[in-house]
């Protein structure tokens, strides 16, 4: 009996504190918790009314509605913890994960226009809006819960993406560098703020980005394969494969680094180390036709036609399109007219879709620089032609040169012996006057 009369006193006076929290706030979210209490209390009620006493589940049961929960309600009250707040949360949350993004919305618009203190309601609503495509009310959610909440780097590095998905591509950047600042062991903002540097072509201040990124993460292989690509594209050559070696060195399977190894070797005339590192990105399904090309590059250079006309027509029979680049290459001339891959136009099988969307996943998990690699390859490969071309151009001139000098020299010749030749004759023909003259003298005398 004493037990009853302690607990309903109790229950009824934090019933009163809640009621007047609700009158007090002007609040609804508390009259769920009036309804929970009254349940616990009605058990109670039952159990004086019929003289009987409740198992231990409906006790437990009876305790945990009408005293403990109102009891953690007041404390976290207490601290300054707004449980309206949290329950609106917890709702939208559940019904966001049930697919119901309206009702969801509806309730944290509700609870942020009573509550605008809200950063995690604010969140909330952010990550909400993003999911359903409207970029720019997720943008001024992220704004306001950073106005609550000025530490909060992720939703700085969120307003960044959704910037640059907008197009305004300068202002993420300006974001992002203020984000690095205060942040600069944020990798993730490193990374994208080196790529749209990359985009616009500043490629000196990316290399400063990747470089003071490196400082938190010294053994990351996608920065130093970002630093590589940034070299390249600064004409800056032996930085670059300083960088994709080390990129390399730690991730075996970095066959983009590999290949642009191979591609810088090349620039160098270093055709035996070329050819090691294409053989190695041969394993890369996406590098593997260039590959092949770039050694049959390499053996047709060196006058071994065989083996130049097998990997020639195993990277035509993988990309129909290196049919079209190997016509114009002087280097095949000799063994064009062998080509004997018949070019299939056909679309891409069925089968290759599930390839396609595994890769589309693994590039967004990378932070390597996507848009600039295939670019970074194409420039290495213009770079290699054109030193081809002027390589080749100084030797027609160096020829042209020296066939001159010998000309030249044949010509002088001639005409010096033709200068001898009339001086001899003249020579004679003075002496011969002389020694007429002389005779002539001695017949008068």
């Amino acid at each position: 009996m004493l037990e009853n009369t302690i607990f309903s006193l109790l229950a009824f006076s934090l019933f009163i504190i809640i009621f007047f929290k609700i009158i007090k706030k002007d609040d609804t979210n508390y009259i769920i918790l009036l309804v929970l209490q009254s349940l616990g209390i009605a058990i109670s009620f039952f159990e004086i009314r019929l003289g009987i006493e409740a198992n231990l589940f409906f006790k437990i049961f009876k305790y945990i509605l009408a005293i403990i929960l109102p009891i953690i309600i007041v404390f976290l009250e207490w601290k300054d913890i707004n449980f309206s707040e949290i329950l609106s949360i917890a709702l939208a949350k559940f019904l966001f994960l049930l697919g119901d993004k309206k009702s969801a919305k509806s309730i944290l618009s509700k609870m942020v226009e009573k509550y605008p203190d809200s950063y995690y309601g604010h969140k909330l609503l952010a990550i909400i809006y993003e999911k359903e495509g409207g970029m720019r009310k997720a943008i001024d959610e992220y704004v306001t819960a950073i106005d609550i909440k000025k530490n909060d780097y992720n939703s700085y590095f969120k307003i960044s993406e959704l910037l640059r998905d907008l197009g305004k591509k300068s202002e993420a950047i300006e974001m992002l560098e203020r984000l690095v600042r205060n942040k600069p062991d944020m990798y993730e903002a490193s990374c994208l703020l080196g790529d749209l540097l990359c985009e616009q072509e500043r490629f000196k201040e990316a290399a400063n980005v990747y470089e003071n990124a490196l400082k938190f993460r010294p053994a990351d292989f996608e920065l130093y394969y970002n630093l590589g690509i940034v070299y390249t594209r600064l004409n800056d050559f032996q930085m670059a494969k300083d960088m994709y070696e080390r990129a390399a060195s730690i991730n075996h399977k970095l066959w983009g680094a590999k290949y642009s190894l191979g591609q810088l070797a090349l620039i160098e005339k270093e055709y035996n180390l070329a050819e090691q590192y294409f053989k190695e990105s041969l394993y890369d399904k996406d590098l593997e036709a260039m590959s092949y090309y770039q050694l049959a590059r390499i053996y047709a250079r060196r006058g071994e036609k065989d083996k130049a006309l097998e990997f020639l027509n195993k990277s035509i029979e993988l990309d129909h399109r290196l049919l079209k680049k190997a016509s114009k290459e002087k280097v095949f001339n000799e063994i064009r007219e062998l080509i004997t891959v018949s070019v299939k136009m056909d679309d891409e099988p069925k089968d290759r879709e599930k390839e396609i969307k595994e890769e589309v996943e693994e590039l967004e998990k990378s932070h390597i620089l996507i848009t600039q690699e295939k670019a970074t390859q194409e420039y290495l490969e213009e770079t290699n032609s054109l030193i081809e071309d002027i390589s080749e151009n100084t030797t027609k001139q160096k020829t042209i040169e020296r066939v001159s000098y010998i000309i030249n020299q044949e010509r002088l010749k001639k005409l010096k012996e033709k200068d001898e030749y009339e001086e001899m004759i003249n020579a004679i023909d003075d002496e011969g006057i002389e020694r007429i003259k002389q005779d002539d003298d001695e017949d008068q005398n």
